[in-house]
């Protein structure tokens, strides 16, 4: 059943064109509440900036068994590397996958000694994720929080348990 989706029940795959659009429906399901609270909710433009921005090489589909549980997307830049469009499906959010992801995403960089940056809206739930799994706050404006993770070495670990 899909509500019992175990934390080991996932995978990730390599996202396709076909994936632009259900991914284009989480981002507007899931950044909605953040948005409107924050004012700069927009129906159309909300779908249409991840469609700008897809590039398919650097987007993973999040399986949580057979079904569609999410992406993320880690684009090389000069210094590290940018987490992207990071969406868990609402109704499997809180269960641990998120953390699993980025535990699997941050292991690989850090095996590679590289930094990952981040952006989240201001007071979205999402950087309490962030900072337990190492990310501090670089600079933030009013609308978002730029944060950063460094390279951790083999066998240390963030002291809090992930």
């Amino acid at each position: 059943m899909e509500t019992n989706t175990r934390l080991t029940d996932w995978t990730l795959r390599a996202a396709t064109p076909a994936d632009v659009e259900p991914i284009a429906e989480l981002r507007a399901v899931v950044m909605r509440p953040d948005l409107e609270r924050l004012g700069r909710f927009d129906e159309h433009r909300v779908r249409q900036r991840f469609r700008d921005a897809f590039v398919e090489r650097h987007m993973s589909i999040i399986m949580a068994g057979v079904r569609f549980g999410g992406c993320v997307a880690l684009r090389p830049a000069e210094d590290g590397h940018w987490l992207e469009h990071f969406f868990i499906a609402p109704d499997l959010q809180g269960q641990g996958l998120g953390s699993a992801v980025l535990r699997s995403l941050l292991a690989r960089t850090d095996a590679g000694g590289e930094l990952v940056r981040l952006d989240v809206l201001q007071g979205s739930a999402a950087r309490r994720l962030y900072e337990r799994h190492g990310f501090t706050v670089e600079r933030e404006d009013p609308v978002d929080v730029f944060m950063v993770r460094h390279p951790r070495r083999a066998g240390s670990r963030s002291g809090r348990g992930h």
